[in-house]
């Protein structure tokens, strides 16, 4: 497989960005060796500046659910841009994705868009402090909610690829607001509320974690922590950035069948647009400026382009769209179990609807600790047989892969067999 160009490419980029690149798990720090410069996509592949093409299971990690360049969502982001990229001013486009947001999660009575999960976050978050006037946010180890200096605590995601488990530049008198506890681990949760609850403003946290891998939650944990935030007044913030309208018609709050007080989005709304969202009770949102007293603004908010791909994104998304997600990433879970047996490597493949991970690990993995435990070496050697048999997985064992729609039954059989022969490189070395 050829890679002298990405190569070329990737020595300028390191002159020009910090590590070569724009956001850090790009780099392939967490598994060695440089990154694929990318040339275009269509439907499940990638294509890279030296003419390879790769099966995509990073998907932009998570937004692209229909594939690569979908037609109806090409279609809807032209017709935007011809019209204007941006206007700074109110636009239709932002009340029709309004509207199929919330008809699919009627409990987001009211929403604000912004440009990015990270903004989302952040806004609910400040939203949530403004609204109790309390100051301590709650959050669990390895979820990671964005950038903002509120959550970059025991952060997973790329943070937990480069061993970065808190950032500096963020004062420590500010993040002493957060605290942090184990996922899964409601007995500590109540443990943290019965000492702390009357200065708690929220708790947030990933329904099914996809930042240090796809980590499940137990049975009881989420609504456990629900209760906890109604029993002492702190607002339930589910971060549905990653899961939100891939994993179920609703999401994951659908699926689960949680009724938070806030919702973050991003990804998929956005159809592969920089977009996010945040959103949930309307006695809660009509604190945001200018209803309220709580600020926040966005200058690119609701871009019409981004609210356009969105638009065109959920239209398409059906009942059977997720029964067919769901048919093909459990055979692909299956599979890779089965490949994994075969070859004598021990992992652990967690899933959840289109979102899974290899977990290299003897052990089952459901919190942040137990993922760490993970081989990473093994991943490693496994994640660079996969992209020279033209595979591409995300690079770093912390993170979610993704199926999408545009994923063929072939798609996937040509993944397996892949996946046979990187099992096997694995366990070398």
């Amino acid at each position: 497989m050829k890679t002298e160009l990405s190569e070329k490419l990737f020595a300028k980029a390191n002159t020009l960005f910090p590590g070569g690149v724009n956001s850090p798990v790009r780099a392939f720090k967490g598994v060695g060796g440089g990154p694929r410069f990318i040339a275009r996509g269509k439907g499940s592949r990638l294509f890279d500046v030296d003419g390879n093409a790769y099966l995509d299971y990073v998907g932009s990690w998570g937004p692209l659910i229909l594939g690569h360049c979908n037609p109806e969502v090409m279609r809807e982001v032209q017709d935007a841009m011809k019209s204007g990229a941006s206007f700074g001013a109110p636009s239709p486009r932002e009340i029709v994705l309004a509207e199929l947001i919330r008809e699919r999660m009627p409990w987001v009575e009211k929403m604000r868009f912004v440009s990015s999960g990270t903004e989302a976050t952040t806004g609910a978050i400040r939203l949530a402090r403004g609204f109790t006037g309390r100051d301590d946010l709650v959050k669990f180890d390895g979820c990671f909610h964005g950038a903002g200096d509120s959550v970059l605590v025991k952060a997973g995601s790329g943070v937990e690829t480069l061993g970065l488990p808190d950032s500096p530049g963020v004062p420590a008198d500010f993040a002493k607001h957060t605290l942090t506890l184990p996922y899964n681990d409601l007995a500590a949760a109540e443990a943290l509320f019965a000492a702390r609850g009357g200065t708690i403003a929220a708790v947030i946290v990933e329904p099914v974690v996809g930042n240090m891998g796809v980590l499940v939650p137990r049975p009881g944990f989420l609504e456990g922590i629900h209760a906890l935030c109604r029993k002492h007044g702190a607002l339930f913030i589910v971060d549905e950035v990653m899961t939100g309208f891939r994993l179920a018609m609703g999401g994951a709050c659908d699926r689960l069948g949680l009724r938070p007080d806030l919702v973050t989005f991003g990804k998929v709304i956005g159809g592969g647009l920089p977009v996010g969202a945040f959103g949930g009770r309307a006695e809660v949102m009509d604190r945001i400026a200018p209803a309220g007293p709580v600020y926040q603004s966005g200058t690119l908010s609701g871009n019409p382009m981004a609210m356009g791909a969105g638009i065109a994104t959920l239209r398409q998304l059906t009942p059977a769209s997720y029964e067919r997600l769901e048919a093909a990433s459990a055979r692909l879970a299956e599979g890779l179990a089965a490949a994994a047996r075969e070859a004598g490597v021990p992992v652990q493949v967690n899933r959840v609807g289109s979102m899974l991970t290899v977990f290299f690990s003897e052990q089952p993995v459901f919190d942040a600790q137990s993922a760490r435990g993970c081989d990473t070496k093994r991943f490693s050697r496994f994640f660079h047989a996969m992209l020279e048999a033209g595979v591409y997985l995300p690079p770093s064992q912390f993170e979610a892969a993704f199926v999408s729609l545009a994923h063929s039954d072939e798609d996937v059989e040509a993944t397996l067999d892949a996946a046979k022969v990187a099992f096997r490189a694995a366990l070398q070395g």
